[in-house]
């Protein structure tokens, strides 16, 4: 599309730098988290180990007034890490659509909601997961080698950012469609 009004050159230009953001980040985490359930899928016993470890609360303080909290049946601790590699597994899925979506540039308005569908989906398993059931519910926080709330807040933010990124203003417009003025 050619244009010689220098306001809406701006304006499509301004869209396409927020898309091309909005892709970048989408795909650095899509790639993220790809990388992590292909890791946990073919390294099995490394994670196994983490998520055992701190549904047991065996590394915490053992306050005897947290460690009812504790699932020490193997088979329940099996199942949860299964089903983190599944969610994060179809989270990779989405994500990688979603970046698919972008660099296509047919529809921003659904590779939008594809990546926020698969955005959404590391925010709920990083801080509702990771920081908010593994960090206080099962006291991780306490634990000096099997902590992953750093590792979890990082994603988490980053997560956060592409989130934003996807929903800035002006961002919101169909491919071809000009950006409202105000």
């Amino acid at each position: 599309m050619t244009t010689t009004d220098p306001t809406r050159r701006s304006r499509l230009s301004s869209l396409s730098s927020q898309a091309l953001a909005a892709g970048v980040l989408t795909g650095i985490l899509a790639l993220y988290i790809a990388l992590v359930a292909f890791g946990n899928i073919t390294d099995f016993g490394t994670n196994q180990q983490f998520v055992r470890h701190v549904l047991a609360m065996d590394s915490t303080f053992k306050d005897h007034d947290l460690m009812w909290r504790a699932i020490t049946s193997t088979a329940l601790q099996d199942t949860a890490y299964v089903l983190i590699i599944a969610w994060e597994t179809v989270a990779a899925l989405v994500l990688i659509w979603g970046t698919y979506l972008w660099a296509a540039r047919r529809d921003e308005a659904f590779a939008r909601r594809v990546s926020t569908y698969g955005l959404l989906m590391l925010l709920l398993l990083f801080g509702a997961g990771f920081i908010a059931i593994g960090g206080e519910w099962f006291a991780m926080w306490q634990a000096k080698a099997w902590n992953g709330e750093d590792s979890a807040t990082r994603v988490f933010l980053l997560s956060g950012v592409a989130l934003i990124v996807n929903h800035l203003p002006g961002s919101g417009t169909r491919s071809g469609e000009e950006a409202p003025t105000t």
